[in-house]
């Protein structure tokens, strides 16, 4: 028998389990370890969407199988809430289904629209899922440029011209994780063109719409006439609103993609859990102040972050938008590449981060860093890492070769 199935033996060893690994042997000698790995929010659900939640688990009728593409109350409030923030008319019937988290949407529509054969295009670096989901379901991916501009829609157009058969997607991601970069609506105009022309559907990851800093909204490629002909948009409720353990997000736009997703989620599984359904439709509905204060930590998080890593010597650009520093790895230790550079900013600054390679070969000379440890934990975690920059003891650089004995 084969010592891999055929689907697994095309998934690579995940990257960030050394990482990990080494996070949890320093734990378990009892290493205080600021973790800023895991994109994972850290600040409680907001009050008001847990009662709602524990208002709804009281009634015995909500413990029943739900919908698989979302109670009609929750996609009237999405349609409702991309009318507000966008100016994007939905129709709850046939343009919205709710899903478990972004994540899973993605995963479930690769498998509803793509075959063996079928290429992929795919932002490097990017959030793994955009390519793995695809790969998964037996499509090849090709990398893109994940600059929003010029470079990727050049590439866009060689793609096309050059990948047999065409393409059948393109995967977009602004804010992105892990760059933090942002598009703008002129990007998305000239995107939304070049796809109708090619008829290539764009996949719009949203999940970061929320959490920006510094300027205007980012903008969903769907406020674009004419985008919805080629084009669906996954937001997710786990940043906006401190929901990452409740999987809750949404699909929208066009009807075919939505459709085809519906289906395949049918077979698949039938929605969460009702009552975080209702709880999440309070979200959406409910107060939204509890969504520029975390803005507001994120931004003083970032703040704090990006003044102690320049004071540490280490130049980082500050992210306009995302949970996520992107910082290019200090040029002495720059030929170790991204996995060794994080084991050892673990070894000796006790601050655990996330090779840049996870997303990708391109993302290798650079870590991401999350914004999920209050100021005090950041503050001590810099305080780690400007000893480790600036100490004796650190490694002195080596050859790539040297590097690799």
């Amino acid at each position: 028998m084969p010592e891999e199935f055929h689907r697994i033996r095309r998934l690579p060893p995940y990257v960030f389990a050394e990482v990990n690994g080494a996070k949890a042997k320093a734990r378990a000698a009892a290493e205080d370890i600021v973790d800023l790995g895991m994109g994972n929010p850290d600040s409680p659900t907001p009050p008001h969407i847990v009662a709602k939640l524990v208002e709804a688990v009281q009634d015995p009728r909500t413990h029943r199988y739900s919908a698989s593409k979302g109670i009609p109350g929750l996609r009237k409030a999405q349609a409702a809430y991309y009318a507000r923030r966008f100016g994007v008319k939905l129709d709850p019937e046939t343009e919205v289904i709710a899903t478990l988290g972004s994540k899973e949407g993605l995963a479930n529509l690769a498998q509803a629209i793509s075959s063996p054969g079928d290429t992929i295009l795919v932002p490097n670096p990017s959030y793994p899922i955009h390519q793995f989901g695809f790969l998964i379901a037996g499509a090849s991916a090709r990398s893109l440029p994940y600059t929003p501009d010029d470079t990727m829609l050049a590439a866009i157009e060689r793609a096309v011209r050059l990948s047999v058969p065409k393409p059948t997607a393109v995967i977009v991601n602004y804010p992105s994780n892990p760059t933090a970069l942002i598009a703008s609506l002129d990007f998305y105009r000239e995107l939304v063109a070049l796809c109708r022309k090619h008829e290539l559907f764009i996949l719009s990851d949203l999940a970061y719409a929320e959490l920006y800093y510094d300027g205007n909204p980012p903008p969903s490629v769907l406020e674009v006439p004419g985008a919805k002909d080629v084009a669906v948009e996954f937001t997710s409720m786990s940043k906006t609103y401190n929901m990452p353990g409740w999987r809750m997000g949404f699909a929208v736009g066009n009807p075919r993609l939505i459709s085809a997703l519906t289906r395949v989620k049918s077979y698949l599984d039938y929605g969460a859990f009702t009552p975080i359904q209702v709880a999440a439709t309070a979200a959406l509905n409910g107060p939204q102040d509890c969504i520029e204060e975390m803005r507001t930590l994120y931004r003083e998080r970032r703040d704090v972050l990006i003044k102690g890593l320049r004071g540490a010597g280490w130049e980082v650009p500050s992210p306009e938008a995302s949970m996520f520093v992107w910082a290019p790895i200090p040029e002495r230790f720059r030929h170790l590449g991204s996995v060794e550079f994080s084991k050892l900013l673990l070894a000796r600054a006790k601050v655990a981060v996330a090779p840049g390679i996870g997303f990708g070969e391109h993302g290798d000379d650079h870590v991401r860093i999350a914004l999920v440890e209050n100021s005090h934990r950041i503050r001590q975690g810099l305080r780690g890492i400007k000893a480790f920059l600036q100490g004796d003891n650190v490694a002195p650089a080596m050859e790539p070769e040297e590097a690799r004995a």
